[in-house]
């Protein structure tokens, strides 16, 4: 694959409104817990300057890989690790405190972009779903190795899908004569299991499932919440927290862990959404919500 492949082709949601929340001044240290493409990365660079700092952290090399040539030249420090351990990044470079932090929650088009990795519904690679493919356990071994009731569980609470019942025991069946294996293949199988819609709907049948099994092996709740209780040990007073969410289970952990009083204080009495702008111009930004809290000084 040659460096033009390379490019991301991600475009961040909510950019203005998060910069405009998270004010970084010049000189400041800003930490980007969710580099994905680099678009918010390089806006706080391009605010804090040469003599300020952004760490920009990711659990996919590739997306490191990628920023490391396209972000070249700006104050920026890149890891690979979980947002979850910000404190251990920040003891990695020597850094007590900072004065904001970024979670922009979620997948990026440059990994629904990637065949291999199986998060689109069409990935002739096979349905492994991990954001850092050399830890856990790929989906494909949880959904030909979990008993039908516990995955229509799963599906159910992280997908908020209402039939995942129907879904598991379809899964169920076509594994009893071949394991599934490939994204492509996974996906008509679930649709398969849905009833057809009156109407057309604007989402894939699979959407709900995909977004399950993704939550459940990179443990994407987990870490929101461990997140959530421990970056504000590592803010500054008056330090800010931006989080950007994609779907009502992890902006129901954002909007509790803001209520805290004691840790927050919340700049957003509701989630920022999109402008009809954006929208026109970026379809991903729809579901997206945007709320922000400060460290009581």
């Amino acid at each position: 694959m040659n460096e033009i492949d390379h490019k991301t082709c991600h475009t961040s949601v909510l950019p203005q409104e998060t910069l405009d929340f998270l004010s970084p001044q010049p000189g400041a240290t800003v930490v980007d817990g969710t580099l994905g493409g680099g678009g918010h990365t390089r806006l706080l660079a391009e605010a804090v300057g040469p003599q300020g700092l952004v760490i920009a952290i990711d659990r996919d090399a590739t997306a490191i890989d990628r920023a490391c040539r396209e972000l070249a030249g700006l104050p920026i420090r890149f890891a690979q690790a979980n947002f979850c351990d910000i404190p251990e990044v920040l003891d990695a470079v020597g850094v007590e405190a900072v004065d904001a932090v970024l979670l922009d929650i979620g997948l990026s088009s440059d990994q629904l972009a990637d065949r291999q990795r199986g998060f689109s519904f069409e990935a002739e690679g096979p349905l492994d779903l991990r954001f850092d493919p050399s830890e856990g356990e790929p989906a494909f071994r949880l959904v030909n190795r979990l008993k039908p009731e516990h995955l229509a569980d799963l599906i159910y609470a992280y997908g908020e899908e209402r039939f995942s019942r129907r879904i598991a025991r379809r899964i169920a069946q076509v594994r009893e004569s071949e394991p599934i294996h490939l994204a492509k293949d996974f996906a008509r199988l679930v649709a398969s299991a849905v009833p057809r819609p009156k109407t057309p709907q604007r989402i894939h049948p699979a959407t709900r499932t995909f977004q399950a099994l993704r939550i459940a092996v990179n443990e994407e709740l987990k870490s929101l919440r461990l997140a959530l209780e421990r970056i504000p040990e590592r803010l500054k007073p008056g330090g800010r927290l931006a989080v950007i969410s994609f779907h009502s289970l992890e902006d129901r952990l954002v909007k509790e862990a803001f209520r805290n009083s004691q840790q927050w204080f919340a700049l957003t009495r509701t989630p920022v959404t999109a402008s009809e702008e954006e929208l026109g111009s970026n379809s991903r930004s729809r579901s997206a919500k945007l709320r922000v809290a400060e460290k009581p000084g």
